[in-house]
């Protein structure tokens, strides 16, 4: 088994067809066959179901296919060791939650991008859930998300500790009981944002079953709409707060169980930490207070 007989594997396995994979690895399409044949001969087992729309991956296949991965990966951990240096430098991929990036990174962004300029350094928002799914699969170096996450993966270190309140619009009433939201449309991020299940755990905790839920992409939208009277969300302290002071929203408190969250930062524990995300990190624990 060589390491060109496991590219010519996996790329079969990711379009679902040897003629996708030959024309995209232009590479002969009988050579390509030969080669997954010999990869089964050697292995004394079958990889993949042949049929009239491709290949599917047997279960020997999806095994294998895993171990795969871990392995292109741990090539690509040796050539950034061999590469790596005393300055930052390349490609950092960093992920966060929407709210954390618009209020808490800009700074902290800004100011090691000052300090390291040839770091190619991206941020992509999502929620939790997507987040932690894409540092487990290697998409992200990092992310910024809602704790707790406990997988034996990942390691993390606190950021910090938000506090959420319940926004409405300022012709509001002000709210004696969770019941007095039971008429009213909540405006949530999708599926995966902690704060969405924050919100929908209190609901649920107290029986209260909104009349609608809507889905939005951005923080954006989210506040216009409350603003707006369209609904009501529940949203980081921190994020609402100079909305509040500008008497375009109204803040409620509500029960300490479900408005305490705690923001940490994650990353896997055996992938090789590069100096950049090294540096990353430290600047992180140094200017926690420019996050607070």
């Amino acid at each position: 088994m060589d390491l060109q007989s496991l590219r010519f594997f996996r790329a079969v396995a990711e379009l679902g067809s040897i003629s996708k994979a030959a024309k995209e690895l232009n590479y002969a399409q009988s050579n390509l066959t030969s080669k997954i044949q010999q990869l089964e001969e050697n292995l004394e087992t079958t990889l993949f179901y042949r049929h009239n729309r491709g290949t599917t991956l047997t279960e020997k296949g999806k095994v294998l296919l895993s171990y795969t991965d871990e392995i292109f990966h741990l090539l690509d951990e040796v050539r950034e060791a061999m590469s790596d240096n005393q300055i930052p430098k390349g490609p950092l991929v960093i992920g966060s939650m929407e709210t954390t990036a618009a209020i808490r990174l800009p700074a902290l962004l800004s100011k090691f991008h000052r300090e390291y300029p040839a770091v190619d350094l991206t941020l992509k928002t999502g929620p939790t859930e997507q987040n932690v799914k894409d540092v487990l699969q290697y998409e992200l170096d990092g992310a910024f998300v809602a704790g707790p996450v406990e997988h034996p993966d990942l390691t993390y270190q606190t950021v910090i500790e938000e506090e959420l309140v319940l926004v409405t619009d300022t012709l509001h009433q002000p709210l004696t009981s969770l019941k007095d939201i039971q008429n009213r449309t909540i405006l949530v991020f999708r599926n995966g944002c902690s704060y969405r299940a924050r919100f929908e755990g209190w609901l649920h905790h107290e029986g209260v079953i909104p009349e609608k839920i809507m889905e939005f992409g951005t923080l954006d939208g989210i506040i216009g709409c409350v603003s707006a009277g369209l609904g009501i969300s529940l949203l980081p302290l921190s994020v609402v707060d100079k909305y509040v002071k500008e008497e375009l929203l109204i803040q409620h408190s509500i029960p300490k169980r479900f408005g305490n969250v705690k923001t940490i930062f994650i990353y896997r524990k055996d992938k090789y930490m590069s100096n950049t995300l090294k540096r990353f990190t430290e600047m992180l624990n140094l200017e926690n207070v420019m996050l607070v």
